[in-house]
């Protein structure tokens, strides 16, 4: 039995007036990545950036309805502790270009004031970066700076510095978006890997990738949620005429 991690009830985000998320009501089951996809403007990155409050950090902007985590509702509870359960990769590869990988891997505990003796720092460090598939190809270049490092690379310590805090929910918004496509493959491979311990929410252009990666996908078009299945069956039997269109290349 699938247990669900991440319910969205009615919930709608807007820019000031302009209502950019319309009415989504959507169930993410725990340990599986689900892809977001959808033509640009379509509300796939607002609603991203509404699982975890990021969205209400931009002026202007709002939302409504339930977003519950665990059972939880994310709008009731402190957005430090929501950020910290529930973690992001962007787009662009963005290692903090002042510190070490140690650091950048650490980050997170420094920024909330988590004091962790050394050993226990070196712990996270090592599980952090073995689990983002880094670990042997940056040990012995620890304290060297995180922008030393590849495209692929460095995304994949931004992955690593997300999971040292232990989130049980992984944002990732077109992470291989920026890189090329050996280092694409790379992160694919992971993000498979990675569904053993966390919930992935992926935000893809890409519909090969999302066909590659996700257990399920999300179609949104004009702010709705139209479709939302296994991604298989999506891919191959959709049952909206919008995602048939949109999968069929009739639209972008």
């Amino acid at each position: 039995m699938e247990s669900t991690i991440i319910r969205s009830k009615n919930f709608n985000a807007y820019f000031g007036e302009n209502h950019v998320v319309k009415n989504v009501n959507i169930e993410i089951p725990k340990n599986h990545v689900i892809a977001v996809m959808g033509p640009s403007g379509c509300g796939k990155t607002t609603y991203l950036r509404c699982i975890n409050r990021m969205h209400e950090l931009i002026p202007g902007a709002t939302c409504n309805g339930e977003m519950v985590l665990n059972d939880e509702d994310v709008y009731s509870m402190h957005p430090i502790f929501v950020r910290l359960k529930i973690g992001m990769v962007f787009q662009r590869p963005n290692p903090f270009p002042n510190l070490s990988i140690y650091d950048n891997v650490i980050a997170g505990y420094k920024l909330n004031g988590i004091k962790l003796p050394k050993g226990e720092r070196d712990k996270v460090v090592e599980q952090s970066l073995s689990r983002a598939a880094l670990w042997k190809e940056v040990k012995d270049s620890l304290h060297k700076k995180g922008t030393f490092l590849s495209g692929g690379q460095q995304q994949r310590l931004c992955i690593a510095r997300a999971i040292a805090m232990e989130p049980e929910v992984l944002l990732l918004d077109e992470p291989t978006s920026a890189l090329d496509p050996i280092s694409t493959s790379s992160v694919e491979d992971l993000l498979h890997e990675l569904k053993t311990n966390y919930t992935l929410i992926i935000v893809t252009h890409n519909m090969q990738q999302a066909a590659r990666v996700s257990d399920r996908t999300a179609f949104f078009y004009m702010g709705e949620l139209v479709e939302y299945d296994d991604t298989k069956k999506m891919f191959t039997n959709p049952r909206d005429n919008r995602t048939q269109n949109y999968i069929t290349g009739r639209f972008s």
